[in-house]
C-alpha cells in the first residue's frame, strides 16, 4: 500500500466524497466538515507524521488498540474523538482508517444525511448504462 501520507490523502478523498462534505482549515488544521460540524482532521502533507482524529463512538477501543494512538486533547477524548497515527499502522492494516471515518461521518451528520449515504451505498454503481442503451 501506499506511504502513510498518501494514504491520509486518500482518507480525505473518502471523506469528500461523502454526501455534503467540504475541506475546510479552521486554526490552520486541514479538516472535512459536514454542515459546521468536523468529520475528520487530517495531518498536512508537509507533517513529520501521518495521522487523522475522527469521532468514534463505536471503535474508540479498536482505534486505541494502535501503537500512539490517544484520546484526543482538548476535551475531546471524553467524547469519543482519538487520534490515531497512520505511519504506525501496518499497511495491509490501514483499511480499517476508511471505516472509521465513515463512522465519524456518521457520529456528526445529520439523520438525514446518514440515510442518504445508506441509500447511496445501498445502490448499485449508476455509472453503468450499458444495459440500458442498446
Amino acid at each position: 500500500m501506499q506511504d502513510a501520507h498518501a494514504v491520509v490523502d486518500a482518507l480525505e478523498e473518502f471523506a469528500l466524497s461523502l454526501p455534503e462534505t467540504w475541506p475546510d482549515e479552521p486554526w490552520g488544521d486541514r479538516c472535512v466538515k459536514v454542515g459546521k460540524k468536523i468529520v475528520v482532521f487530517l495531518s498536512r502533507p508537509d507533517a513529520e507524521r501521518a495521522v487523522i482524529t475522527a469521532k468514534l463512538p463505536d471503535s474508540a477501543d479498536h482505534a486505541l488498540s494502535f501503537p500512539d494512538a490517544t484520546p484526543t486533547g482538548y476535551g475531546l477524548g471524553r467524547h469519543g474523538w482519538v487520534t490515531v497515527y497512520v505511519d504506525r499502522i501496518d499497511a495491509d492494516e490501514r483499511e480499517v482508517l476508511f471505516d472509521f471515518v465513515e463512522e465519524s461521518y456518521r457520529a456528526v451528520a445529520t439523520k438525514t444525511l446518514v440515510k442518504r449515504l445508506d441509500a447511496e451505498l445501498a445502490t448499485p454503481d449508476a455509472g453503468g448504462d450499458d444495459d440500458e442503451n442498446p
